[in-house]
């Protein structure tokens, strides 16, 4: 790791100044992209702040369009949705505006955006907005861990959060997990720590952060796509190490991240921390004999470590990443001062979210699993590795990444496969060259491909016929879910109902028998 001197100079001395929330906002011109609960919430703040805001959104919806009412009560400039709204850069009250704030996942080539760059419009992600506000007068200042990675980062910024309450901090789980930092930098509460996760998109438009830990849990592809290219998504998740104060954390398994430490610029005193599954060496955590283990954040850790709690404590189903997950989350909470108790009971007080390896039922002896949530190759392989035989539940927009490698690694625990989703030629091309013997079934012949549901029922159906005891019925698509669903979210509930709505007739069928 090298040691950082400065943050990157980006040119507009005004806007190099605005680094608290007490900096002199008032005036300054700035364009917000997109309305959504990140974007909201950066115009609220900005309004708030004094500046001049203009808002603008692709999406002419009826929330939207209540959004735009609500910033415009409260002193927007302009809200202006629908079709174009984003193709090129407005004015701000007929001047040219001197910032755009843009949301998570906006394309960088997005009209609005592109235009910002070729005037040299400085472009500031709701992340870098909320660091540059996070200091304010008669107030303490939070202290910022930060999570990233391919997979794995909502349990792990749920996990970190739930350890440092157990510490006895005042912390909360914000940024891509779903409360975005500005809204907890404004709560009346005065929080210690921000257990912050955060997204490729949101790091791409991040430049000043200095967290007091970081971790990025593992890297694989994803969002090809959006980032145009692997090379260019690895270079944006590991901004998240740039000027760590205390420890970056990062997973031994997975050299890329160690790689990313090693050429971070990081302040000074900062320690390199990794986390395994296997027994730890010095400055790691890990496990001994069933026991999640600190060998990096004890005073003689080079003969001993501290216990921090059982494999047990991970979940109602350990698997190798849930485990990760919580080495992760205790190496950044321990970074932040906590307790070796505090980590396990931290991790029993967690309660994970739906969708994430989820047991949903058990018939006569089939286990049926909701990982909806495994949207890409890298985190259904984490499902899959966990069980076996499996009944593979999988298929959706494939956002250009490949699976022969996926297939391939475990093509001899696949029972069979049942497709969905709309765009599974990639997935199918992969199944017939890596595991030719494995039957693949399509749920969706016949079917009317936008009717997610309908199919999701029958893949159960189809499932459930096939399953025998001991079997794993497990749905991770290893896409994403919005060519037949609103989100994972619904995926997975559809999943849900159709496996209790199954489970609830054989229970009668059951009864019946048993009647006779």
């Amino acid at each position: 790791m090298r040691a950082s001197n400065a943050n990157p100079v980006l040119g507009d001395e005004r806007l190099e100044a605005l680094t608290t929330w007490d900096s002199d906002w008032a005036g300054l011109r700035v364009v917000v992209v997109g309305v959504g609960v990140s974007g909201f919430a950066a115009a609220d703040t900005l309004i708030e702040l004094g500046a001049r805001v203009v808002v603008v959104d692709g999406k002419d919806t009826e929330e939207n369009r209540y959004k735009a009412q609500t910033l415009g009560i409260v002193g927007a400039v302009d809200t202006v949705l629908g079709t174009g709204a984003t193709d090129s850069l407005p004015d701000v009250e007929g001047e040219r505006p001197e910032l755009v704030v843009t949301s998570p996942g906006v394309r960088p080539t997005t009209g609005v955006l592109a235009q910002a760059v070729e005037e040299r419009v400085q472009i500031w992600g709701d992340v870098e907005l909320a660091w540059r506000v996070r200091r304010r007068a008669g107030r303490p200042t939070a202290e910022w861990v930060c999570i990233t990675g391919t997979n794995g980062k909502t349990t792990t910024v749920g996990m970190t959060a739930s350890i440092l309450q157990a510490g006895g901090l005042e912390a909360i789980a914000v940024g891509n997990v779903g409360t975005p930092i500005l809204d907890a930098l404004r709560d009346p509460v005065d929080y210690e720590v921000l257990a912050v996760e955060l997204s490729s998109y949101q790091l791409h438009w991040s430049y000043s952060l200095a967290p007091l830990a970081s971790a990025v849990l593992n890297i694989a592809e994803d969002h090809l796509d959006w980032h145009e290219g692997y090379a260019n998504y690895m270079a944006d998740k590991s901004r998240i190490y740039e000027s760590t104060r205390v420890a970056c954390v990062y997973n031994a398994a997975v050299p890329d991240t160690e790689r990313m430490v090693e050429e971070a610029d990081v302040q000074e005193g900062c320690r390199a921390v990794s986390f395994t599954t296997d027994t730890p060496y010095l400055s790691q955590l890990g496990i001994v004999d069933g026991l999640l283990v600190d060998r990096a954040f004890v005073a003689e850790r080079k003969t001993s470590a501290a216990e921090l709690g059982a494999v047990e404590d991970t979940g109602e189903l350990p698997t190798r990443h849930t485990v990760e997950n919580a080495l992760a989350s205790a190496a950044l909470a321990r970074a932040a001062g906590v307790e070796p108790a505090a980590v396990r009971d931290g991790l029993r007080a967690y309660e994970p979210g739906a969708h994430r390896i989820q047991p949903v039922a058990t018939t006569h002896g089939v286990l049926w699993v909701n990982d909806t949530k495994a949207t890409n190759p890298h985190a259904t392989a984490a499902s899959l590795g966990s069980f076996d035989p499996v009944i593979w539940i999988a298929g959706g927009l494939s956002k250009g990444v490949r699976y022969e490698e996926l297939v391939a690694a475990h093509a001899g625990r696949l029972k069979a496969v049942v497709l969905i989703g709309t765009d599974t030629a990639g997935l199918l091309d992969a199944l017939r060259s890596q595991a030719p013997d494995v039957p693949v079934h399509r749920a969706g012949e016949g079917l009317p491909e936008a009717d997610g549901d309908a199919v999701i029922r029958r893949a159960v159906e189809i499932s459930h016929g096939l399953a025998e005891q001991g079997d794993t019925v497990l749905l991770a698509p290893a896409a994403a879910s919005f060519d037949q669903f609103a989100s994972y979210g619904a995926r997975g509930d559809a999943f849900i109902r159709a496996v209790t709505e199954l489970v609830e007739r054989v229970s009668g069928e059951d009864e019946g028998e048993r009647g006779r």
